[in-house]
Order: structure tokens, then sequence, then C-alpha cells
């Protein structure tokens, strides 16, 4: 019997309730129709973008249940990345994943509720009507009426509230005390399954980091699965060492690290590391998303609201077919790496010191530092399309939140040495550097590289991505047995041509800026040393004509110094500068210097020379006509002060007659300068089209 007891709150009712379902045969559905699958970690791929591929095999027989657990931020990438296989003709029937709407919104959808932490008499208060069975202790059927409260004495003066169960019993209304109650069962299968159901998801929110995920297989007999995911793993990173010689040709050493960040070990996996950087982004997939729908009202009521529809997109199923076989075929070479163990036993070996190396000082020991001894490499390198693959040769174990550091790499490569010069790294010294070439077949990942150079440590240098058959410069350390000293010349301008059209002047102007690098090489052997000088696009290199090679940012000119020599490198680069001006606007000192300068052709010389004797012609008439009209405002202002004067007048005195005779002079003579702007107007005009119809006529090289 599933029952609840009589006095308990209601966490320890469901509690109970709980744990009586699970234990009913009846209900266990899961153990009669599907068998608990596990399925085993058997391969992680490591990308250098974020992410990670984690691929699961095993075997189900018959139909199979299986449920993962993963870290709330995993699950929008599992979402978007899961695949599932069944090999044995079966189906994946469902895969279900807890919500992560809030505890309380889904616990609102049952019909009970239990977000409020409810009493056994606030529980029982809302399922009034539902039919109940109690032990009192004889047991009792009837539907509930309610809960109410009284108040009883207990003992001479303590008065305490009693909750009281009023029942619709077949004999008539019963009110019993909760506290007799001896245990209480739902004779509604329907309200029964639905407050287990609640009581699950209750129990599943107490972990709110994880979330389960949960499969079912449907099929027939023994077969093999797969599940694979991708979801956020750190950047798998590479270390290398590199060790120069005089004699011997330089030797490249390259170390994987991997870490287990998950909350699961890694037992005998296949590990791959992928270099290359395919793209990889973030969606929420998991927050459920609800649409705001609109209200409708009744066809008679209702107005039309503007219509969007987005463009139709379909896939052609042959482009789809020849897409598939692409990737299939996007193997296209491989080379083993690794060298076959043969009985050698190396699993103690350290790195760059064989199992059986010579004890001695710690100087002889860097004087024998020999990386092929001990260590070899345990990855097989795959080229699959446009990225570049390490297989791990051996399964890996490794435990969780751990990390791990692997050979891939140990081979000879070529380069030479040399020294490296920039001004804004160092203005003293060059940095004693490696021109290293890869000429492994390997993809080489961006990390660290420790140097060791005559037996000892000289320095650590980075590398980006290296492709086979690339070159990168490194750097390692200061090279204080060269000196560079940068002097740069006060920049230049040249006129190089003078052109007219339409009345624009346009010049063509030189600039030249000149720098001088002095090396000296205090070293007792003959160096090569690569100067970086900035590479401008708008700058032409005039000197030397070509660079020894040029990066995105800088010219890189080699120059080779003899022991104990001094050399010199000069770079000249040069720049045109255009400029229009306008002969109508433009000054006569400036027109002036033109016509003097060496670069301007006899022809535009001519030119100016007639624009300057126009301009003069015009500025006169401009001049003279400026000087008439200034003569009439000076008239105009006396004649305003002999009116002022002649109102405080009498008209018969002889200084009113004065002043009106030098009114009539004045005005004979505005009248005759009036006469004279007019014709100088018309002669400025004249002029002005004669120059402007000269200008718009030029086109003169």
């Amino acid at each position: 019997m599933k029952r609840l007891f009589g006095g308990l709150s209601i966490a320890l009712l469901l509690a109970v309730s709980l744990a009586v379902w699970a234990g009913d045969p009846e209900h266990d559905t899961s153990a009669q129709e599907s068998r608990q699958t596990v399925l085993p970690l058997s391969a992680v791929v490591l990308y250098s973008s974020g992410v990670g591929y984690f691929q699961r095999d095993g075997s189900v027989d018959g139909r199979g249940h299986l449920e993962l657990r993963f870290k709330v931020d995993n699950i929008n990438d599992l979402l978007k990345s899961m695949v599932v296989q069944d090999f044995g003709g079966g189906r994946v029937a469902t895969v279900t994943y807890d919500s992560r709407d809030p505890v309380t919104k889904t616990l609102k959808s049952f019909a009970v509720d239990l977000t409020t932490h409810p009493s056994l008499g606030e529980f029982l208060g809302q399922i009034r009507g539902e039919s109940i069975e109690v032990a009192t202790p004889n047991p009792v059927r009837g539907v509930i009426l309610g809960v109410e409260k009284k108040r009883e004495q207990v003992g001479d003066k303590e008065i305490v509230e009693v909750e009281y169960l009023n029942l619709l019993a077949q004999d008539g209304l019963r009110s019993l005390p909760l506290t007799q109650l001896q245990r209480i069962q739902l004779t509604n299968e329907r309200l029964d399954a639905e407050l287990r159901q609640a009581l699950t998801v209750l129990a599943s929110s107490h972990d709110t980091q994880k979330k389960t995920v949960a499969l079912e297989f449907d099929g027939e007999g023994r077969r093999r699965v797969r599940i694979g995911y991708i979801i956020e793993t750190p950047v798998w990173k590479t270390s290398y060492r590199l060790v120069l010689a005089e004699k011997e040709r330089p030797f490249l050493q390259g170390w994987a690290i991997v870490e287990n960040t998950t909350d699961e070990d890694w037992q005998n996996v296949h590990l791959s590391l992928v270099s290359g950087r395919p793209i990889s982004f973030t969606m929420d997939m998991y927050e459920p998303l609800y649409v705001q729908r609109p209200a409708v009202v009744p066809e008679l009521y209702a107005s039309l609201k503007p219509q969007t529809y987005g463009e139709a997109m379909e896939a052609s199923e042959s482009k789809s077919a020849a897409a598939l076989s692409s990737m299939s075929g996007a193997l296209t070479s491989e080379r083993m790496v690794a060298k076959s163990l043969r009985g050698s036993s190396n699993e103690g070996a350290s790195l760059g010191v064989g199992a059986g190396a010579v004890l001695g000082t710690p100087a002889q020991q860097l004087a024998e530092l020999r990386l092929q001894q001990g260590v070899i490499s345990v990855a097989q390198a795959t080229e699959l399309g446009e990225v570049f693959q390490y297989t791990i040769n051996t399964p890996v174990s490794l435990a969780r939140q751990k990390s791990a550091l692997l050979p891939i790499v140990n081979e000879e490569i070529g380069g030479t040495k040399l020294s490296i010069y920039n001004e804004r790294v160092h203005a003293k010294h060059p940095l004693n550097g490696f021109r290293l070439k890869n000429s492994t077949p390997l993809h080489l990942m961006q990390g660290p590289i420790t140097v060791f150079d005559g037996g000892t440590y000289a320095g650590d240098a980075r590398i980006e991505d290296l492709a086979p058959g690339q070159e990168r410069l490194i750097s390692y350390a200061i090279d204080l047995k060269m000196e560079v000293e940068p002097l740069a010349k006060p920049g230049q301008q040249q006129l190089v041509s003078v052109s007219i059209r339409k009345g624009t002047l346009f010049t063509t102007h030189k600039a030249i800026e000149e720098k001088i690098y002095n090396v000296e090489n205090r070293d007792q052997k003959k160096k090569e040393v690569l100067i970086e000088h900035p590479f401008r696009a708008d700058w032409q290199l005039v000197e030397p004509s070509k660079p020894a090679e040029r990066s995105r940012e800088v010219y890189r000119f080699a120059v080779t110094v003899d022991a104990g020599q001094h050399a010199q490198l000069r770079v000249r680069e040069e720049k045109s500068l255009q400029q229009a001006v306008q002969l109508t606007d433009s000054g006569s000192d400036l027109i002036a210097s033109y016509v003097q300068a060496e670069e301007v052709g006899p022809q535009v010389k001519e030119a100016l020379q007639k624009v300057v004797a126009l301009r003069d012609r015009l500025n006169q008439t401009t001049a003279q006509r400026s000087r008439l009209e200034q003569r009439i405002n000076e008239i105009t202002q006396e004649q305003a002060r002999i009116r002022e004067n002649m109102a405080r007048l009498a008209q018969n005195s002889e200084l009113y007659n004065r002043y009106v005779s030098k009114l009539d002079q004045q005005e004979t003579e505005v009248e005759k300068l009036r006469q004279e702007i007019e014709v100088l107007k018309t002669t400025e005009d004249a002029q002005r089209r004669e120059l402007n119809d000269y200008l718009l006529g030029l086109d003169i090289s």
C-alpha cells in the first residue's frame, strides 16, 4: 500500500511516497521495458578552437536506457552537436533532458503545488474534492471537504490549534484530527502519479550545476551503439625544445599539453589533437523561448497587420551527396612519425636525457644534450582537408582535473642562425635569431620554444602556426656582440611636374626620406644581420631596389658583416604628393614661384605669365572702380554734414547760399563718377570673362 503517515510534514510525506513508489514493481516500468545501458568514453578529439569531441561506444541488448550527466554550461553545445548511432538496425526512440525553467515554474504545472513547502493540512486543502482512504486506526474512505483549525485546551491553561480533516464518508460527515491519522492513501491514480512526478522534479533540482540527458534505444538483440557530442574544453597547447649545434642539424622536439577538466576519468581513450581552427560559437538552445502571441479578436473587428515572409531556402540532394563524398575523401596524406619501441623501456625517461645517460656535472650533461634519447613521438600525424591532426598511438588514461604532457614531434629541421635588428624592439643591439624552416611533414602549432645553443640554455622564443615547408623567424636573446646605429636624415620635397587643366594648377612633389643603419660586428666570426625597416604601403622603396623579404609590417634587409668589421645599409624611400590650386584664387607670389621653377615647362610658364597679366589688368580695373565708389561715399557723407548745417541757418544768409552752391557742384561730380563706374563695370566684366575663358581653355602638361 502506498500510504502517508499522519502528523508528518509534507516534505517527509513526499519522500516516503517516492520511496514506496520506487520500490513498487507495478510502477517500475523502466525495469520491465528497458535495461540500463552504460557507454564508456572511448575517444576524445581536442581542437585548438576551444572545443572537444567526445565519443562513447558500447552495446545495448533490446531496449536500452542511458542517462548522462552534464554541466549546465555544456548543455547548449550538446544540443547543437550530439550525434547518436545504432549500428544494429535499431533506432533512438527519444532523447530527453531536464528543463532549464526554474523549478518553481515546472512544479506549478502539476495538479499539486509543492512550491510553497506546504504542510500536511495545506496539501490536503489543495486536493479538496478528491477521494482518500485514511486509517484512524480503522480505515475510513471519503471525499475531502477541507481542513479546518480548532482551538483546544491542553492541560489547565494552555490552548493550541489543532487541524481537523473534514470528510464526506459513506456513513456521513466525519471530522478527524490530523494528529490521529496513521496513514493516508490517494485513491485517484492520476493525482497520485502527478504527485510522484512533482517529487521527481523536486529531487532533480537539488544539484543545480548538472542536468540529466536520457536516451532510449529501441531494437532487437545485442547491437553496437555510439554517442558523439562537442562541448567546451581548454585549448590544447604545444611547447617546443630547439637544440642548435655547430656541426649537427638543428633538432626540434614538441610536446602537447592536454587537460581533462571534465568530471570523468579518461580510461584508455583514443586521443587526437587537431591543429585547425574550425569556427565554433555558443547559442542558447537550452533556455526555453516563449513567443509573445498577439491577441485574436473576432474577424468582424479584426484589422490586417503588415506581413513579412522569409526567403525560402532549399538544398539540392545531389550537392549534399557531393559534399559528403568530398568530406569522406578529405584524407589526403598520412605519414607515420613514431618509431618502433622494439622492446626498449622508456616509460621513466625524462625530457632530453636518455635512460642510460652518464652522470656528470650539469654543464657536462647539457653539453651532451640529445633530445633523441629517451623520448620518442607517440603521435601519428595526418592531414585532414584544411586541418592537421595528431593521433596518439596508444590509448590515454587521464584522471579528472588532471593534465598531461605528450611528445608529438621529434624531428631534425632546417634553418640558419642570424641576428635580427628592429629599432622598435631594441635601439642598440639586435637579437639572436634563427630562421626555422619546417622541413618536417608536420603542422607545427603555435607555442613557446626553449632554445639550447652549444649545449646551454640560450633563451626562449615563440612561434606562430607553421605549415610544412614554410619558414619563420624566431629570436631568443640579445646579441651583445653586434651593435646597430640608426640615423634618419631630414625629409625633403622636390617639385616633379606642373600641369594646368581648366583653370586648376596641378603640381606633383616627391617626398624623400632616407635612413642609414651603421652595423658594427665585435664578434670573432662573420655574421648575417637581418635589419627590419617599417613598411609603408604609400611609400616606394628606391634603395635598395629590393628587400630580402617583406612581411605585412616591415621590410627585411640582409647585411653580412665580417668579424670585427663595419657595414652600412642605406634605405631610401619616395612618395608622390599631389596638389591642386585654383589659379583664380591663388596669390601672385605662388604663381611667380612656379614661373621661376626649373621643373616647369615653357608652355606652362607662358600660360602662367599670361594668366598673371590678365589678372593684373582685371585687378587694376577693379581697383579703379573701387576708388570711384569710395569718392562717391565721401561726397555723400559731406553732403549729409552740409544739410545738417543748413537746417540751422537762415535761407537768405551768405553761408546758406555757399552751401547751396557746393551741393550743386557735388551732385554734378557724383553724376560723372557714376557714369565712369558703369563704364568700369562693363570693362571689368569683359576682362573677367576673358580671363575665365582663357583658363577654361588651358590643357597643358
